[in-house]
Formats: structure tokens, sequence, C-alpha cells
């Protein structure tokens, strides 16, 4: 799904990690976007460290979300879709990439752009006790971990480049600030800072002495412990937190490729592309320059970023390709814990907290120009459009998701109109989530859904179109049966019609294996966008949950947070963080499928908290049993970042709808707002008896599930809903 483009997709162009190059490609195509190519970005996390920033990070100067690249964002702004998941081969011939927890992912043309990592298999006992410093996440994780924790222990740092040389002063300058009287040991296994210029060695050597830093050259790690390293001479070093600075290498898994390697990295030409397969491009650390070759640093990576943009436009639209030609002289600014640095171009270097200062002025300008994309234009009518145009567009994009249903009054309305089912076996409750079907003392219920696409990844928006629609048949108190797929897809070429149908028909059988029903048949289409949508039969093994079944006394359960509708909004307008995206994405993509046989057995009555949001769908259950619910809105867990957005006014297009049709008037507050946010794929709504509301929370919150106890239902006080 490319939303900045109405021309067919006719390409796939898949970026294989997160790197600095990577980033900044995606921000260049949000500028320019090449019509028809799709473009997925594949990395296990929704952000990516920036190694400039890393020492800053370690000595305390920056936060944990400071030194984040936010991919989420940028694939956003570039209309690309992001997998979460690792890289772990490249089939070259079906021209596919397999990936961690998710079906192959196709291309036209790759690049690699995954770093190198320091991880020291060779050395006994590191992969249990040793942290490698790259790749930074997890090393940024463990730090930060041991700092929190407050520990006093000692640190050993092994690797005596450039790289070494600035953790260990950060990590040491980090602890004196907090009073520890932890102890840093560098340990080289040649000469220290041996690739640096004489006049660099002498400042970051007296950086050294002046932090008492203690220095061990011409040894090797042999083995590691959890509180001391042994050294090829025999001695040992104290530490309980060893990090991995030197032997810097690449992933194992390129070996399997058949690429053109050397010494384990992509051997390119000077338009970054493989020597022996020119539909593959490969930037950063993890690849190797042929025609000019260079040491692993950020500079490189960054600044091909502009010629392996071009190159993939080029090879898209059959034009000319770029040469990359690296500088053989870069300024080179190194860290010295405190807010000071050294400044080295030509063998030459100076020093002092100026430098530091234009360090941080480069850093900061550089993740603003990633994380602070150009903002999306609002819609806007056409010239000469009807006068009522403009108030319907609204002044945001249409949500998709539930954000993107008709509101329920306008709804109720309609069908208000339509004529009682007369035909034998069927049953209708007013509201309810799915419609019975009698067979003599048998009873099957039959549900349809169907969703517009807010996450452009075919497989995962399967998985959530799927899981919500079998929402309908659980809430009944229902077994999923069997399913019928309705599979719109946007305007595309053959090749990408079947890639796409792969990963959706993925995610459908998936979803139909973990919940004991059978995926049967559907329809597939073509039209503007993707939409997906299922029909859900089940049958109910005793007597179906609907709404009127409630009773005054029991206690409202949900099973899941709310918020997910203002989430997804902030991400089409580029305002959410990655991580929360990537949380409440893997809730929704999450099965049901426990929670709802506890409450099958515990709950007098169930819905599913969908497009009317919490406060809507508490009304209507209440509503059909002549009750009055009571929400208590300070127990109502919220996703993380959506309270945060609901107070910058942030909402679903769906919001003010469900508001206006509550029978009370909520107060103008974040918490309430949240009330009235649709929700796709939401938790269960359950009228559980009193006596055994607080055995049914335990085994939810037993099985994982995020329960809470919400409100109660008592007999009718005149209106169907209290919120206090």
């Amino acid at each position: 799904m490319n939303s900045q483009s109405p021309s067919p997709l006719v390409s796939d162009v898949a970026l294989i990690g997160g790197g600095h190059a990577h980033a900044l490609l995606l921000r260049q195509w949000g500028m320019n976007p090449v019509a028809g190519a799709q473009l997925t970005l594949v990395n296990p996390a929704p952000t990516a460290p920036y190694t400039g920033m890393l020492p800053g990070f370690v000595a305390g100067h920056y936060s944990r979300d400071a030194l984040e690249i936010d991919l989420v964002r940028l694939a956003r702004f570039a209309g690309a879709r992001i997998v979460f998941g690792k890289v772990t081969a490249i089939d070259r011939d079906a021209k596919s990439l397999q990936v961690e927890g998710h079906p192959d992912i196709f291309y036209d043309i790759a690049s690699i752009n995954i770093g190198i990592t320091s991880d020291m298999p060779s050395i006994v006992g590191f992969s249990e006790f040793g942290i490698p410093a790259k790749p930074l996440g997890q090393f940024a994780k463990r730090w930060q971990a041991f700092v929190d924790n407050h520990e006093n222990g000692p640190i050993a740092v092994i690797g005596g480049g450039v790289a070494g040389v600035e953790l260990a002063l950060a990590m040491h300058y980090r602890l004196s600030k907090s009073n520890s009287l932890a102890r840093v040991t560098l340990i080289e296994s040649a000469t220290l800072l041996s690739g640096s210029s004489a006049a660099t060695q002498q400042k970051l050597r007296a950086a050294l002495r002046d932090a008492d830093i203690r220095i061990i050259e011409g040894a090797a790690p042999v083995s590691i412990y959890s509180d001391h390293l042994e050294l090829s001479d025999g001695r040992e070093v104290a530490s309980v937190f060893t990090v991995g600075a030197a032997g810097a290498r690449p992933f194992d898994w390129l070996q399997s490729t058949s690429l053109d390697l050397t010494n384990g990295y992509v051997s390119v030409d000077a338009s970054l592309r493989s020597l022996n397969d020119k539909s593959i491009y490969a930037v950063g650390d993890c690849a190797h320059l042929i025609h000019a070759p260079r040491p692993k640093a950020g500079v490189f990576a960054v600044r091909s970023a502009k010629v392996l943009t071009a190159n993939i436009r080029a090879d898209l639209a059959g034009s000319a390709r770029k040469r990359f030609e690296p500088q053989s002289q870069y300024l080179k600014l190194v860290s010295l814990g405190r807010k000071s640095a050294v400044a080295d171009k030509y063998d030459r270097a100076v020093s002092g907290n100026w430098a530091w200062a234009w360090k941080d002025w480069i850093d900061r300008r550089f993740m603003d120009r990633l994380n602070n994309p150009p903002k999306m234009p609002s819609p806007t009518p056409t010239k000469g459009a009807a006068k009522d145009v403009a108030k319907v567009l609204g002044d945001k994009p249409m949500c998709g998701g539930c954000g993107s249903k008709v509101g329920a009054t306008i709804l109720d309305n309609v069908l208000a109109t339509l004529p009682t089912p007369t035909t034998s076996g069927i049953s209708k409750a007013t509201g309810d989530d799915a419609a019975i079907i009698s067979f003599g003392k048998q009873q099957q219920v039959i549900s349809t859904d169907h969703l517009r696409a807010f996450w452009a990844d075919p497989y995962v928006m399967s998985r959530i179109a799927a899981l919500h629609a079998m929402g309908d048949v659980w809430a009944m108190g229902a077994k999923p049966q069997a399913m019928l797929a309705q599979i719109i897809l946007p305007r595309m070429s053959e090749p990408l019609q079947a890639r796409y149908l792969r990963e959706i028909l993925a995610a459908a059988g998936e979803v139909a294996a973990e919940t004991g029903s059978a995926l049967v048949g559907g329809h597939t289409t073509q039209g503007a966008e993707l939409t997906l949508g299922f029909t859900v039969t089940g049958t109910v093994q005793s007597t179906a949950k609907t709404f009127e079944k409630a009773r005054a006394g029991d206690v409202l359960i949900l099973t899941r947070p709310i918020g997910s509708g203002t989430l997804m909004a902030a991400e089409m307008a580029g305002e959410a963080a990655g991580d929360d995206i990537a949380n409440v994405v893997k809730t929704m993509s999450r099965s049901q499928s426990g929670p709802a046989e506890i409450l099958a057995q515990a709950a007098h009555s169930m819905t599913d908290v969908t497009g009317f949001g919490l406060a809507g769908h508490a009304q209507r259950m209440a509503a059909a049993a002549g009750l009055t619910a009571h929400i208590n809105s300070t127990t109502i867990p919220f996703y993380p970042g959506a309270h945060r957005l609901a107070e910058r006014g942030i909402a679903s297009t769906l919001a003010p709808t469900n508001r206006a049709s509550l029978m009370i008037a909520l107060p103008e507050t974040p918490a309430a707002s949240l009330l009235v946010d649709p929700q796709t794929a939401g938790g269960f709504l359950a009228a559980v008896p009193e006596e055994n509301a607080n055995a049914t929370l335990n085994s939810l919150n037993g099985i994982g599930t995020e329960a809470s106890i919400v409100g109660t239902l008592s007999d009718w006080t005149g209106q169907p809903l209290k919120v206090c």
C-alpha cells in the first residue's frame, strides 16, 4: 500500500536493516517517491540507535529516546511498509527474504544496511556474560539497566580502538557522577589506538590517565565469567559488566547468501551494487567498497545514502546510475566522557568543550531531520468542488480500521427501518455482535467485518482483520468454526498481486489454525486501497452471551487497554512514537481465544470493544438489558502513549461521532476522550457475576491478559451509562 501514489504498484524494493543510510533513504523517498514502487523496510525493532550519540547516552548527556531514529515515522512519511523481524537468509533465485515470524518477502531490488556485530564467540563465556557494543540497541538497553540498578561493580571494555576508548571514558564519567566506586579497565590485545593519528593518541591517552582508567595492552581475554575475566597472560581482571568493542565483524548469515564477500562483508562496486548480483545493494559497515576501501565509520553510510537512493530510482526508472566516491579525509569527533571532545582531521588533533558542542549540534541536527520529517499535507477539495466537500473531508485524513466506520446513530436509525426477520431459526437481539441461527437445540452464530487498512504490511493487517472479525463470534461465547475472506487489493501488477495474496492467506490460515476454525473460501478483487474482511461462523455450546443476559450487580471486566484509534491516528500524522505503535500493532495481532474461553464460562454477557469505543459498547450492552453501566475512568488501562497523545488533542476521525452518540455528556478530558476512541481488535467487555469477578480476573491475568475491572451494572437509573 503506497498512499502517496495513485499509480499501480509494479515493483518491490526491500530495505534490509534500519541503518543510517536506509533511514536517510526513507526521508528522501518521502520527499519524492517513485510512482509504482513499493518500499518495504525489514528491521527487528521500530527504532534504530544513532551511533554518533551513543557515547553521549552512555555518559548521561542524552536520554535513551534521544538516541533513537524512529523508523515507523520515517516509513509512514515514505509511504513504505515496515516489518518487525530479522532477515535470516536471502533466496537470490526466488528473489525473496526469509524473515523471522513473517512469510517470505519478495523483492525486485534489495539493499542491505545491517551494520556489524561486536559479538566475540571465540572467547569462552562471552555469549553468557559479555555484552557486544554492536548492535547498539541491545547494548544501550543493558547499560541503562546497569545504571538504573545502581551497580558499583568493576567494568571492563575489550578493545582499545576509538570506539572502546570512547565507551570507557563515557562509562567512567557516568558512574563518577553517581558517586560510584566502580573502576573501568580497558583491554587491548595489541597497541591502544593503533589506527589513530599520533596527535589523537596523545590526547586520548591523557584523558584515560586523568580518569584513572586502567589500561592493559598486549593481552587478550580468553574466558569471561560473571565477575571477572581471564587474560592470555594468566592475569585476572575483575568485571561485572564486560563490553566487547573490538573485533567487529559481519553477521554470519551473509555467508549463506552466495554473494561475493570480502572477509565476510558484501563486496560492492562504485554504484554500491553487489559484484555478483545486480539486484542487491549494500551500504554502511556491512559493505566493502572494492574501488575505494575505507574503515568502518558512520560518515560513509550517511554520505552514501544520496547515491543509494539515486541508483535505486535509476534501476526502477531505467536511467543511469551514479558513482559513490568516499572522501579520503574526514572529520573525526571523539567524545571524552565529559562534555568535551577531540577533533581530528589531516592527522591533526585539537580538543575542548567547543568540540563537544560542535559534535552535539551536528548530531542533534541529524536526528531532527530524521525524526521530524516535513508534515504531510491536509486533504483539500478539488477545484470547483461542492461547498460541503471541505466539511466532510475535515482537517485530516480519514482513519483506517474501525476509525473509518459509519457512526452508531446513523447505523441504528437506518437499521431500525428494516423489517423484522421472519425466517424460522434466526433470532436477533438488538445490538448484539452476531446473528444466531438455531438448528434444533444447536446454535450457530455468524458475523462479518472488514477493515480499511491502517498498516501497510498485508500479512500483519490480515492477522488483525481476521482476529477482529473473530471477536464478534467469541463475544457471543461461541467457538469459531469457519471463515470466508473478502479481499480488496490496491491496483497492482500480477506478480505483486500474487505476493500480497501469499502474505494475506498465510496470515488468515494461521489465524484459522490458532482458533480451531477453517478458512473455506472468499472473494478477491482490486480497488482503490487495501481492504480486508472476514465472515466468521461459530458454534455455541450452551447459551449465546447476548446483551439482554447481563444482570444488575455484574462486574464489568475489560481484557485489553484502549487507545488504539488515537495511536493509529497519530501514526498516520507522524506524531506517534515508534515503540508505542509497535506495541499496539503486536497486541492487535495477538489471538484472544484464551480470554474468550475463560469468559465464555464466566460471563453473563459480553461484547468486543471496537468501533463505538468503550463507552459506546458499554452503553449498548446496558441499554439492551435495561440496566445502567457505571464506568470507573480511573481503572481503565490505556495503551502506552495514548493518554499523552489525547492530552495533545489527537483523536480518531470517528471519535466526535462516537461522543455525540452517547446519551450522556462526557467531560473534555484526555481520559474521557479515550472512552470514545474506536478500537480495532479491541478487548472484551464482559459482565461477570460479582462473586466470580476476582477469580475470573485472576484466570485472565494468569494467561497474560491485561484484564481490569472497569465498572459495574446496576438497576436502571434513568440512563444507560454513567462515568465517574
